[in-house]
């Protein structure tokens, strides 16, 4: 759609009915029979396995397996996910890794981006699937050509509506039978979940891209925020995500709640996934420094008698990005000798301690670089 098309495109009836009536279930039905017949304690952990089934199924499958190519899985583990995904309700995986490789590509146009966060919250969260916006994107699928040699990708595809039915009846019509409230089941894990699953995931394209912080990149409106990462199973780390995007982490310290990440580093001890892509740790350090070195530059460029200042911060970064280097560096080279057996013990023994002094050096000036610009934070 051109941005100054006045004439907006025809309602997709499907999904608006689908969003409705989810969404009243869950908001009317839900207390209601909680007031009237109230849930047990069985009945709530099976909700939180099923939204967590559907959630991470997503975050760690449509997501980072497929969309963004992160890491590389067992089959059984790629048939979980795709079933996951058939359980949450948002489209197949073909379709969205799509999506969202073309909002990678072309984040914040609001021409190209099928979610683009400049055209407002409704838009990114939700009113983007209510109206044929790009309607070619139904059909067009260049950009996932590996995906479409994906046998469970093009399996779940083919299959895509039967195994939306199966999970979203299947799952909680059985769980009720063998528990003995299955009107009480639907409403909960069938509707209830389902609606979780859909604006959760939905925060990302939506708040993600407008509250939180931006310690990585300014080029795009991606946010990392902590809290969203608590309901997103991690995924709240985004602005990290937009410029590091084929990391399989999103929050790469160990404070920061990701469990998708978890789950795919533990798979990889039992062989379940390989192959863990990580961005280098002197990248993701020196996208930081350049960030803040670019903010300060801003702010000073407008102050009086304030070059002298910036002439200090400059000479300081500069010598943060060169001890970062000579560091990140000597540790690549230990660490491939190491690989290749080439080292004998007096000479790993002698590079050990080099890369001890290396590292003292980085800290030291890394210290005296955020002491430098704690005023400017």
């Amino acid at each position: 759609m051109e941005s100054n098309q006045t004439q907006k495109p025809p309602i997709i009836w499907l999904n608006v009915t689908v969003f409705v009536v989810t969404f009243a279930v869950a908001v009317i039905g839900t207390p209601l029979w909680a007031y009237y017949h109230g849930f047990d304690w069985v009945q709530i952990g099976m909700f939180a396995l099923a939204f967590t089934f559907g959630g991470i199924s997503i975050t760690a499958g449509y997501h980072r397996l497929w969309s963004h190519r992160t890491y590389e899985s067992h089959p059984a583990l790629k048939v979980i996910f795709a079933l996951g995904g058939a359980f949450a309700i948002q489209n197949s995986i073909l379709h969205w890794s799509s999506d969202h490789r073309i909002h990678h590509r072309h984040v914040d146009d609001n021409d190209v981006d099928p979610y683009s966060a400049k055209r407002g919250f409704w838009y990114s969260h939700i009113g983007w699937m209510l109206r044929e916006y790009q309607k070619h994107r139904y059909t067009d699928y260049t950009n996932c050509r590996d995906l479409q040699k994906d046998k469970v990708v093009m399996w779940q595809h083919k299959y895509y509506l039967p195994l939306v039915l199966a999970t979203n009846f299947g799952i909680p019509i059985a769980f009720g039978v063998i528990h003995g409230d299955i009107w009480g089941a639907i409403i909960l894990i069938g509707f209830t979940r389902l609606v979780l699953n859909h604006h959760t995931t939905f925060f990302i394209n939506s708040l993600a891209h407008i509250w939180g912080s931006q310690p990585y990149t300014e080029k795009n409106t991606a946010r990392d925020n902590g809290i969203l990462a608590l309901f997103t199973f991690g995924e709240g780390y985004h602005n990290f995500h937009h410029i590091f995007e084929n990391d399989y982490r999103n929050g790469i310290y160990w404070w920061q709640f990701d469990p998708t990440k978890w789950l795919i580093k533990s798979a990889s001890w039992v062989g379940l996934t390989r192959k863990l892509r990580e961005t280098p740790a002197d990248r993701i350090e020196k996208a930081r420094a350049t960030l803040l070195l670019k903010n300060i530059q801003e702010r000073l460029s407008v102050m009086p008698n304030a070059s002298h200042r910036l002439q200090i911060i400059e000479q300081e970064y500069d010598a943060l990005v060169s001890r970062m280097s000579e560091y990140y560096e000597a540790q690549k080279r230990l660490i491939d000798l190491k690989k290749e057996n080439l080292l004998k013990k007096y000479e790993k023994a002698i590079l050990v301690q080099q890369l001890q002094i290396l590292k003292f050096d980085f800290q030291k000036q890394k210290r005296n670089w955020l002491t430098l610009t704690s005023s400017y934070a």
